[in-house]
């Protein structure tokens, strides 16, 4: 049979680390957040010009902002009246917007405010715009996406949508929800 005494120090001991361990997490003292984590961003630039560079070494796209604010508590980019102008191959792309924002790591663009989206004509293109309130872009992926209301001119025709869905490594443009379209009659050669 065990001596109930020989329990009595081990007892004493869980006892006093049991107290040891309540006594410093009442009286921890909670280290300060810093107040830029709270709102406010922690650098501001004016007139900023950012390139991307795709792995070819050839620039894929440049945007320029009239003022950049990044907010390190979410590692948000905002930027105030940015213009956008992706590159490829075969055409280049201009977007501008009212404000928008960068997500953490660059991959995507949020556009808000008479976001215009314009690509020049070429020999065998017609020129495109599209307008809208809102548009999000991936410019390394050349897509971009908008569930805003869309207006979209290509030449003489005229497209209305609820949304809209772009890939421009693919080509492929498609409008979403409520589509209106008018198409004037081509005018061939008269026989």
């Amino acid at each position: 049979m065990i001596d109930t005494w020989r329990l009595y120090p081990v007892l004493a001991l869980a006892a006093l680390a049991g107290a040891s361990l309540w006594l410093e997490r009442i009286t921890r003292i909670e280290e300060p957040v810093a107040a830029v984590e709270h709102g406010g961003p922690d650098f501001v630039a004016e007139h900023t010009r950012l390139v991307g560079f795709g792995e070819d070494g050839r620039q894929r796209y440049e945007l320029l902002a009239e003022r950049l604010e990044h907010f390190p508590a979410s590692d948000i980019t905002r930027l105030h009246e940015p213009r956008l102008h992706m590159q490829d191959a075969q055409r280049d792309t201009h977007i501008s917007a009212t404000r928008g924002d960068v997500s953490p790591g660059g991959e995507r663009v949020d556009l808000e405010g008479k976001v215009q989206v314009r690509r020049p004509g070429s020999a065998d293109a017609l020129p495109l715009a599209l307008d809208s309130e809102t548009l999000t872009v991936w410019p390394d992926a050349h897509r971009a996406q908008t569930d805003s209301p869309v207006v979209l001119m290509r030449g003489d025709s005229r497209a209305t949508a609820q949304g809209m869905r772009a890939d421009n490594l693919f080509g492929t443009l498609e409008l979403t929800g409520e589509v209106r379209t008018h198409m004037p009659r081509r005018q061939g050669p008269s026989s």
